[in-house]
């Protein structure tokens, strides 16, 4: 597995890392704790040493599996744990049988700093590794209060690196906020893939300038980027995919897919997603990438892509001609 550095400030860590979205157990269907484990164990096993979740995965189920696993393992110290806080789901009227109810987005000081003590708790540490405010608008971002609470959360040594999972690909109008905040930020995260190319234009650059490191999140688009869907694929009620992957959005996605067919043709030794993965750490910007993984074979397949590294410079010029 090779690695990188965050950017100038940040942890080296694996260019393949896990996304621990799905094994939370909500939004991605159906999921079995102990098959969740074992995809951990599996991302382990190949070396990978970043792993990426959220207090809400799961109403912090997420992070509670992350931590057995971690714990297990002894691997403490030796895996980043990145996590993210802003969508709060603690303060609600109506609640479910574990007390957490609807989700709304809540970037007041007061409310990051009590998420990071649950988070805290749940992964049994003292210090979390990476705190990422999670992709709140632009508007609320405006507002000195969720920076003024990752400063004092890394003044008070309670995390390590300060990070900001970006809304969406969408974020040329966002970089002013990057600009604002490069003394406080080690890490933003971005959604970016084959598909989804914006944050090219104006987010890297500024990235790269500053020394912000980058992860890349939604690297296989939801799985679309795998090979197992096709355009009659729908999605069941229990799973976010069915607006992120509407019939409408499916059959877009697939119109451009068909456009890089040769760059999969060019790799026949790698799967659709090998060749994706290895795509989003191409770009000089982007240290490592997440993707989900819900079973350990999917997890292999995904690592694999880390041994290989970025895809080769002659099929990037082929892109970039397109």
């Amino acid at each position: 597995m090779k690695t990188a550095r965050l950017g100038r400030r940040g942890p080296e860590v694996s260019r393949v890392g896990f996304g621990a979205w799905a094994i939370g157990g909500l939004d991605w269907g159906k999921t079995d704790d102990e098959i969740s484990k074992a995809a951990i164990r599996a991302a382990l096993d190949d070396r990978v040493t970043l792993v990426d979740t959220a207090d809400v995965y799961g109403r912090g189920h997420s992070e509670e599996l992350v931590a057995e696993v971690l714990a297990e393992r002894g691997a403490a110290g030796r895996v980043v744990v990145a996590t993210k806080a802003g969508n709060d789901f603690y303060h609600a009227t109506e609640a479910d049988d574990r007390g957490y109810g609807p989700i709304r987005t809540n970037t007041d000081r007061d409310y990051i700093v009590f998420a990071a003590e649950q988070s805290l708790r749940r992964l049994r540490t003292e210090r979390l590794d990476l705190l990422q405010l999670h992709s709140p608008s632009t508007e609320l971002l405006d507002r000195d209060d969720p920076w003024d609470a990752l400063r004092d959360l890394k003044r008070q040594g309670k995390i390590r690196w300060a990070g900001w999972s970006v809304q969406s690909f969408r974020e040329t109008e966002q970089t002013f906020l990057l600009e604002r905040h490069a003394d406080l930020l080690d890490v933003i995260q971005v959604r970016y893939n084959l598909l989804e190319r914006a944050a090219e234009e104006a987010l890297f650059p500024a990235a790269l300038a500053h020394g912000i490191g980058v992860i890349v999140r939604i690297p296989l688009l939801f799985g679309l980027l795998t090979g197992k869907f096709d355009r009659s694929s729908r999605f069941g009620p229990d799973d976010h995919r069915r607006f992120n992957l509407s019939p409408e959005k499916l059959a877009e996605y697939f119109e451009r897919l068909e456009a890089l067919r040769w760059l999969f043709d060019a790799l026949p030794d790698h799967s659709m997603a090998q060749v994706a993965l290895r795509f989003a750490i191409s770009h000089p910007a982007c240290q490592t990438v997440i993707p989900g993984g819900k079973t350990p074979e999917q997890v292999r397949e995904n690592d694999r892509a880390g041994t290989f590294g970025p895809l080769p410079e002659n099929l990037l010029a082929g892109m970039r001609k397109r």
